[in-house]
């Protein structure tokens, strides 16, 4: 929401459409230097989230040996974090806080930044049960995740997110002081609604991630306590590198996971504080951009911390994937 604008205050180069006068909205004047870096630095990231998350994809989608129910569910977030990239693309355009283009492009942008993130968060749950059941369960964890169900799991993810985002946008309600100038791209979305929403998709969420990783870890300690003291004796040892291969990956994701969290939470922090309203322009961007970041992180994770990523990112650089058989390469 922007205040009303006295045209003969406001110079020409401080509206978004100056040959509307008063029906323009104001956009944020910055000097020249620093507009050119900021551009330059989202572009960098937009095109890094993009490429990134792009080789995340076609490796977990080329290579047969990575088929396991774990890889989908990283699959899953590789999608919600490659469509963040395109994100920046819009939030770039904001960037003076003016919206040069159509309407239904301002209501693709709004979709898209609310489905995606949704998505995005109920991939990183369904990755937290996923290692709270190899853990915790690992005896049974073979039977109770299958690839067929980590499958259904991410579809139905997508689904529930795309149904109720779609739901909790109201169009229908355009009050004469929410779309109060030209040259905005805002959704209007009921109060209660809006704390409906922060309840099913962040507290609630952020809730199950916490309570499954601190379960996880205090068995990962226990077990590596118990292996230093030999206390444990396995008899089979094909179990005990299963376990240490569960353990492994569970460290990874669970870096993935605080990363995550430590992107999010200053996010609904500022979007949620009771003066909000008074929170900047520039602050509120700082903070998204933080939040979208994060989408970046997640590969950059994967290549210091998983070895099979490093090799398939140079089969696919080295166009190797295009050789017959390449889908059948032990990159594991």
């Amino acid at each position: 929401h922007q205040p009303p604008i006295n045209f003969l205050q406001v110079s020409f180069s401080e509206l978004c459409y100056p040959h509307l006068g008063n029906s323009s909205c104001r956009r944020i004047v910055r000097p020249h230097s620093v507009s050119v870096l900021l551009y330059i630095i989202l572009s960098s990231i937009s095109v890094l989230t993009v490429t990134l998350n792009l080789l995340v994809i076609i490796a977990i989608s080329h290579f047969k040996k990575l088929h396991s129910p774990t890889n989908f569910l990283l699959l899953s977030l590789a999608v919600s974090d490659f469509c963040v990239g395109f994100i920046f693309i819009f939030d770039i355009l904001l960037l003076d806080n003016c919206w040069y283009l159509s309407e239904g492009w301002c209501m693709f942008f709004s979709v898209l930044c609310i489905i995606v993130p949704t998505a995005s968060t109920g991939s990183i749950v369904l990755i937290s049960i996923d290692r709270y059941i190899a853990v915790c369960d690992p005896l049974h964890y073979h039977t109770k995740v299958t690839v067929n169900r980590a499958r259904m799991s991410v579809a139905l993810c997508w689904f529930c997110s795309a149904l109720y985002n779609l739901g909790l946008i109201d169009n229908t309600q355009k009050p004469d002081d929410f779309n109060s100038c030209i040259g905005q791209c805002v959704t209007y979305i009921h109060p209660a609604a809006l704390f409906l929403d922060l309840f099913l998709t962040v507290i609630l969420p952020v809730s199950v991630i916490i309570i499954l990783y601190v379960r996880v870890f205090v068995v990962a300690a226990s077990q590596a306590r118990a292996m230093h003291s030999h206390v444990a004796v396995v008899k089979l040892q094909g179990s005990v590198k299963v376990n240490k291969s569960e353990l492994k990956a569970a460290r990874v994701l669970g870096v993935v996971v605080v990363v995550f969290l430590c992107c999010l939470l200053p996010f609904y922090i500022v979007v949620f504080l009771p003066e909000s309203s008074d929170v900047s322009v520039s602050t509120f961007f700082y903070v998204t951009y933080l939040y979208y970041l994060n989408s970046c992180m997640n590969p950059m994770i994967y290549v210091f911390l998983y070895p099979w990523f490093r090799k398939c990112v140079k089969y696919i650089l080295s166009l190797q994937i295009l050789k017959s058989g390449s889908s059948e390469a032990n990159i594991l």
